[in-house]
């Protein structure tokens, strides 16, 4: 049953535009599938759905191409233009972006499973990342700039 759902979630994000976890749930119930939003919510990150900014100014749910689901999700330029600033105090990393970005930044963040990088939490144009130790939190805001310049 499980994978049968997470099989057809996948069809249902490559053949429509899923903005939120309503948008899903009504698409699965359309296709016979009775799920609550928990359940939605687990096979999301199971599955490694985020979302991306669509050329409507709209966030919609994207699979990870195969290439991605075996490296992981890629840290790509648009993530990193949404970056205004780094700093780092101690083991927390400071990550400004541009307002309403933070959630995918630290989605983005998080899928790069950086051993250093403890967890990400984002409010809407502010992430605080923790690493293990300030050394850590050092080199991952080195890295973050670095990628910033280009």
């Amino acid at each position: 049953m499980k994978s049968n759902r997470q099989k057809k979630i996948l069809e249902i994000v490559n053949r429509y535009t899923v903005e939120t976890q309503d948008d899903l749930i009504d698409r699965l119930e359309v296709e016979g599938f009775m799920v609550t939003q928990a359940t939605v919510s687990r096979d999301i990150r199971e599955l490694q759905l985020s979302k991306v900014l669509t050329g409507k100014g709209t966030y919609r749910y994207v699979a990870p191409k195969k290439e991605d689901m075996a490296s992981g999700i890629k840290f790509n330029a648009a993530l990193v233009e949404s970056i205004i600033s780094v700093e780092y105090a101690q083991n927390i990393v400071v990550i400004k972006t541009y307002p309403g970005l933070a959630n995918a930044v630290a989605s983005g963040i998080d899928n790069l499973a950086i051993a250093d990088v403890l967890g990400c939490v984002a409010g809407d144009d502010t992430i605080f990342v923790a690493t293990k130790q300030e050394g850590s939190a050092k080199l991952f805001s080195e890295r973050i700039r670095i990628m910033m310049r280009g």
